[in-house]
């Protein structure tokens, strides 16, 4: 039975000049698990938001949505409230109080629901989703998993039919987003809750879905199960999603293998396994040594603590970056990753130890000497660099700033548009574009400066992977150039294929530091899905590239 039906949707912002949803259509059963996946900009958040009408954006639509054969735009408000219930990117922007079980309580105390039935409720959703331990704690003080596992625990409080998500596990490191993907198979199972997820990261959400649906500039390109997905994009090959499909996926799409796509883990080491043999177990990789290079950024010794009675965030940190290197850094929420880049640009100060910049101590750099031309910092929240109406506005403002000429401001603004494919975006406002047009857009920012070293925290959280690949091109070109980047990163795939060194934070200390392919083959938890995929059959292959370059080089296996 049809839960919801989309027929002939068409939508444009006001002051948009081109629509942002064209002819969609799509149904969706009661009980599926339906994973919305595209571009960004092509139309995915838009979609969902037009879903539940406290949340529609303003603009000119035509065609209808339906909820259990209702048009959305008369729904009742308790039904709209109650029933559809939203979960957003980012989890601090939609928790409201200063509790855990005050944020439970919250939507049933605005519904004006008696005081033993919010306790009945609370009680009962908190031992579901395994909040009882930190019931009682304030929300600043949750990791970026918590808090998002609150926000979706305060939405089922209510008890809702459908459940829709906006990219809820960007922000969050990979084990915790593994969690979050396993509670809302959990709900979908065990409760039967209709969910609508959009996802950059479908290696976790792929295999739960019952239905996989693909949009691309404005509409609908397929829908269909994650299997037939997968054999479909094949057949078109050049498609930009095809970048952005499990890992499985993809090796199965680069191989010409007569037989079903796998799509999880498990299935893509048997797909190895019964199509291809192994007696080529690795390939040859030269890593660059850092011996000879200069020393760009260096932390010894170093301590932090954001509060005088508070624990140590960095614990006896010592951290090298060399010049013209692209490294990366990983860990879990809440080890001290931000933290470190915000020491090493100058926001934070360690209060034991030593911050060297170019073998220069941060207390000798005075005035703008530090930031000019020569280091810049890229925050998680790329809002926070926006101050102007429309995004050419914001890129003018830096180019002001720095007093370049006209004519060299435009020739500079023109040519990092142009790199970062945002030209389209000027006359838009920043707070109107996707997650990813927004990263894109704040790194034109930093950009524009001219710098020297780029830290980088999480900027690839909302890119679809066809911007990743060119975030990616753009890094090799600023590495060609001489720049020097280090990067703070919950994206496992992208630091494997791409950084020049690998390093794991954990208890506010760097604990291990190599070359991608020596850091992820050893690692179990903490490693691409490739490795995983081909461990125990090939040695060293990281990435989809190399597992398929490895499968050519070894005989197929006649089945």
């Amino acid at each position: 039975m049809a839960l919801l039906e989309i027929k002939n949707l068409t939508f444009k912002y006001n002051g948009g000049k081109d629509n942002a949803l064209e002819k969609v259509n799509l149904t969706v059963n009661e009980g599926e698990f339906v994973v919305i996946c595209g571009e960004s900009g092509c139309g995915k958040s838009t979609l969902l938001k037009m879903l539940k009408k406290q949340l529609a954006p303003a603009g000119e639509k035509t065609g209808e949505i339906l909820y259990d054969g209702v048009e959305v735009d008369g729904l009742q408000e308790r039904v709209s409230v109650a029933e559809i219930g939203y979960v957003m990117q980012n989890p601090d922007n939609q928790i409201v109080t200063d509790k855990v079980w005050h944020e439970l309580a919250f939507g049933l105390e605005s519904m004006g629901e008696k005081t033993d039935v919010i306790r009945r409720k609370v009680a009962e959703v908190s031992g579901f989703f395994g909040i009882n331990s930190w019931y009682r704690k304030k929300t600043s003080e949750l990791s970026g998993g918590q808090k998002q596992l609150v926000n979706l625990a305060s939405i089922m409080v209510m008890n809702p039919r459908l459940l829709i998500l906006d990219e809820p596990t960007s922000q969050l490191d990979p084990i915790g987003a593994m969690e979050f993907i396993s509670t809302l198979q959990k709900i979908n199972i065990e409760l039967g809750m209709t969910v609508i997820l959009v996802e950059h990261r479908l290696e976790d959400v792929f295999p739960i879905a019952d239905k996989v649906v693909v949009m691309d500039k404005s509409n609908i390109l397929m829908t269909d199960t994650p299997t037939n997905i997968g054999a479909n994009l094949r057949k078109i090959s050049t498609h930009k999603m095809n970048l952005a499909m499990p890992t499985a996926v993809r090796i199965f799409g680069q191989l010409d293998c007569d037989c079903a796509c796998p799509i999880t883990i498990k299935e893509g080491k048997n797909f190895l396994k019964r199509n291809f043999e192994n007696k080529i177990r690795s390939i040859e990789v030269q890593t660059e040594t850092n011996e000879n290079k200069n020393v760009a950024l260096e932390i010894s010794e170093g301590y932090f603590r954001y509060e005088r009675e508070t624990p140590d965030v960095l614990n006896n940190l010592s951290l090298k970056v060399y010049e013209n290197e692209f490294m990366c850094i990983l860990g879990g929420n809440g080890s001290g990753k931000t933290t470190t880049l915000k020491i090493l640009s100058g926001l934070k100060k360690l209060y034991k130890g030593k911050l060297r910049i170019w073998g220069k101590k941060i207390k000798e750099y005075k005035g703008t000497e530090l930031y000019k031309n020569n280091i810049s910092f890229l925050p998680q929240n790329p809002q926070t660099l926006f101050v102007r109406s429309t995004v050419i506005e914001d890129l003018m403002e830096v180019v002001e700033i720095l007093k370049f000429d006209k004519e060299e401001s435009q020739k500079l603004i023109d040519e990092i548009s142009e790199k970062l494919e945002i030209s389209h975006l000027h006359n838009q406002h920043p707070y109107d574009l996707s997650g990813g047009e927004q990263q894109k857009v704040a790194f034109a920012k930093i950009l524009l400066t001219r710098p020297k070293i780029i830290l980088l925290d999480e900027p690839t959280k909302g890119m679809d992977a066809y911007s990743k690949k060119s975030l990616a091109e753009i890094i090799y070109k600023l590495k060609s150039e001489g720049m020097t980047i280090c990067m703070v990163t919950h994206d496992i795939e992208f630091a494997g294929e791409f950084a020049d060194r690998c390093c794991m934070f954990f208890d506010g200390q760097i604990v291990s530091s190599a070359p991608p392919i020596e850091f992820f083959s050893t690692n179990t938890y903490y490693t691409t899905s490739a490795m995983r995929i081909s461990r125990g059959f090939f040695d060293n292959s990281i990435t989809t590239s190399m597992v398929v370059r490895l499968c050519k080089s070894n005989n197929r296996k006649s089945n």
